[in-house]
C-alpha cells in the first residue's frame, strides 16, 4: 500500500461509522505519521457525534470529544489522500459527484482490506448494534493498519 498524507473515512452524515473508524484508527500505532479524519456525504450543518457511538467509544476507552460532522469537499480529494467509504454506493456517489476532479484514491474500506461484507449502518438501532459495528470496524481497521505498516 502506498504512503498517504491523510486518510479520510466517509459515511452518510458523518456522525456514526466514519468518526468511529477515525477514532479506532487513531488508537493504533502506524509506521509513519498520517492525518486521520472523517467526513459525511450529506452534511447540511455540523452535528455532534451520535450519542450511541460516543457511548460505545467511551466503553472501549476511546474519547472523541467535541467531534462535529463535516461535509466531504473537493479539497479532501487530493493526490496523497486515501478516502475510505463504508459502502460501495458511497464510493460511487463521490466518483459521480467529483469525477475527474478527484485525485485521491477512493476505496471501500472492507474491499481494500479483503473483506466481503460492507460495514453495516447501526443508525437508529440498539446500543448493542452500535457495539457490533464497533467490533466489526475494529477488526477491519486492524487489517488496514497491517496494510499501512507493511506498505510501500
Amino acid at each position: 500500500m502506498k504512503r498517504y498524507r491523510k486518510i479520510i473515512f466517509v459515511c452518510e452524515n458523518g456522525t456514526t461509522r466514519a468518526p468511529m473508524a477515525e477514532a479506532i484508527l487513531k488508537e493504533y500505532k502506524l509506521k509513519y505519521s498520517v492525518e486521520i479524519e472523517s467526513r459525511g456525504l450529506i452534511v447540511l450543518f455540523p452535528e455532534p457525534l451520535n450519542q450511541k457511538v460516543e457511548a460505545v467509544l467511551i466503553s472501549n476507552g476511546i474519547n472523541l470529544t467535541d467531534k462535529m460532522s463535516c461535509q466531504i469537499e473537493l479539497e479532501d480529494l487530493v493526490q496523497d489522500h486515501l478516502i475510505l467509504t463504508m459502502e460501495a454506493a458511497q464510493k460511487q456517489k463521490i466518483l459521480e459527484e467529483y469525477g475527474q476532479e478527484a485525485h485521491a484514491d477512493v476505496e471501500v474500506l472492507t474491499e481494500l482490506v479483503g473483506d466481503e461484507l460492507e460495514i453495516l449502518n447501526p443508525y437508529g438501532g440498539t446500543l448493542q448494534s452500535y457495539g457490533l459495528c464497533y467490533e466489526t470496524l475494529n477488526k477491519t481497521i486492524r487489517k488496514l493498519v497491517n496494510l499501512i505498516n507493511e506498505g510501500e
